[in-house]
């Protein structure tokens, strides 16, 4: 496994993949990596001769009043476990690397950043678009790989594919791997450290009131008031603050009021200790079982 943090290193190890006619997969992260970052790797692994997996904790995804000092950062674990994972190349650039001075250009992908996380944090989105097309633009991916578990950030990738017309990824060379989970269904995330054991056991109640959310609906309850039954669900385990819960349509994320069968997932982010979690579902026959 090579490990590199130039631009110079990067385009020599890239060259070297490609001149020898091989294909390479890309698998961005910010680093403190765990079992749903190895099953992104296993899918890219699946997908190109070779996997490159990125590590870079990007500031601009973070609010002024956010986790950016204290996120978790590994890297020797992570090294470590991508070594095993049989990566072929990290890229793990230092900020100027990534950011040099006088960095003064954003990409943002207008509507689909405007709900959801969005409206709760915003900038985000245009931070992670900035960041994943420079990614894209340095690594020439023939396919990336993302978790299912962030389904806006997922959607808005690929549209800012599709709409900027890239060909290393393609829209349709974005790859979507379905999120891990633990026991309890709490989906597996780099912030879950933030829990505190007692909160840890009460946020397994996520994934059950979504679960049951969903299966309503697929029943034929009308959404607002199964979305009222899991907002009072999460306050009664526990949660301290929900930021959203919503039904929103699975490719445009416009908001969905009466499911009639419709490819759609239900998004939630909620807040409990000092975490902020996120997850989502599909809402689809059977997807609750």
């Amino acid at each position: 496994m090579q490990t590199v943090s130039t631009r110079v290193a990067l385009a020599k190890a890239v060259a070297a993949i490609k001149s020898g006619g091989k294909t390479l997969a890309l698998v961005p992260t910010m680093g403190a990596l765990h079992r749903g970052h190895l099953a992104l790797v296993e899918a890219a692994r699946a997908r190109a001769d070779c996997v490159a997996v990125s590590i870079f904790v990007n500031p601009l995804q973070f609010g002024a009043n956010e986790d950016l000092a204290t996120y978790p950062r590994q890297p020797d674990h992570d090294a470590a476990m991508l070594r095993a994972a049989g990566v072929d190349l990290v890229w793990a650039p230092t900020r100027d690397a990534m950011l040099p001075p006088g960095f003064a250009t954003t990409v943002g992908v207008a509507g689909l950043d405007a709900a959801l996380c969005g409206l709760h944090r915003p900038g985000h989105f245009d931070g992670v678009a900035t960041i994943v097309l420079k990614l894209f633009n340095q690594v020439r991916p023939d396919v990336a790989v993302f978790g299912e578990k962030d389904w806006q950030q997922l959607t808005i990738i690929r549209r800012m594919a599709r709409d900027l017309d890239l060909a290393q990824p393609s829209a349709d060379a974005i790859i979507a791997v379905a999120t891990v989970r633990e026991a309890d269904g709490l989906a597996l995330s780099s912030r879950n450290r933030y829990l505190s054991p007692a909160d840890r056991t009460r946020a397994g109640a996520l994934n059950r009131a979504m679960r049951a959310g969903v299966a309503a609906i697929v029943a034929g309850e009308a959404v607002e008031p199964v979305l009222d039954r899991l907002r009072a669900a999460l306050c009664d385990a526990g949660f301290d603050r929900i930021d959203y819960a919503d039904v929103r349509t699975a490719d445009t994320l416009d908001p969905i009021t009466d499911w009639q069968g419709q490819a759609a997932r239900l998004l939630v982010a909620a807040h409990i200790g000092g975490a902020r979690l996120i997850d989502n579902l599909a809402v689809e026959p059977g997807c609750a079982a």
